[in-house]
């Protein structure tokens, strides 16, 4: 589950996601809206900043430090390796809320690390209680970036799969990959050189 800014203070858990390309925004809203979830988050601007030290230990072992900045608050996040195979990325997450992000990124930058990564997103958060089994969850996020529009489903990896097909998805569109992951690819395809993955100002 993921932190709920105002609410929770802090958070660990075993998080379970896939993210899922939108292609036809229109015809997953409507499907989304269909199933009545619960809105958490309005749409709202995240600016994420990704650190790691200069040797890169932390990037090398597949494990993640981030500052996420948005209209709410601010976050830091941990997250450990991911298990290998399978359909569904599986790892250790670790998020608290910060009162003040940039303070939080000059602080890691004292301590020597370095932003190697930027990303930037319009993000709205759902949550939707399912029937079968009863009170389970799952966790949406519709994400507008600026290399196209995803959604993240979060929750146990059976309740993922119900959920994917109500909104209308097959096990085979899961995406395992990160957003830097699905950068680096978009920029390939172009002929772009690699930066961040902000929106033009």
């Amino acid at each position: 589950m993921k932190l709920a800014f105002g609410r929770e203070k802090s958070l660990v858990s075993i998080e379970t996601e896939v993210k899922l390309r939108v292609a036809h925004v229109a015809d997953f809203l409507e499907r989304l809206r269909a199933l009545t979830p619960t809105e958490l988050s309005a749409r709202h601007f995240e600016d994420n900043f990704v650190f790691d030290f200069d040797e890169e230990g932390l990037r090398s072992q597949s494990c993640l430090l981030r500052v996420r900045i948005t209209d709410l608050g601010a976050s830091i996040t941990y997250k450990g390796p991911p298990r290998e195979g399978g359909a569904f990325k599986v790892r250790e997450e670790l998020e608290t809320s910060v009162g003040d992000g940039a303070i939080a990124n000059s602080i890691f930058e004292r301590l020597g690390m370095r932003v190697w990564f930027r990303y930037q997103k319009y993000r709205r958060e759902f949550e939707l209680t399912l029937d079968d089994p009863p009170g389970a969850r799952v966790h949406i996020a519709y994400d507008e970036t600026p290399i196209g529009d995803y959604v993240e489903l979060e929750g146990s990896e059976d309740n993922i799969r119900t959920v994917a097909e109500a909104i209308g998805f097959h096990e085979s569109q899961f995406i395992r990959l990160s957003y830097y992951s699905l950068y680096h690819e978009y920029c390939d395809s172009r002929g772009q050189n690699l930066g961040f993955m902000v929106f033009a100002s």
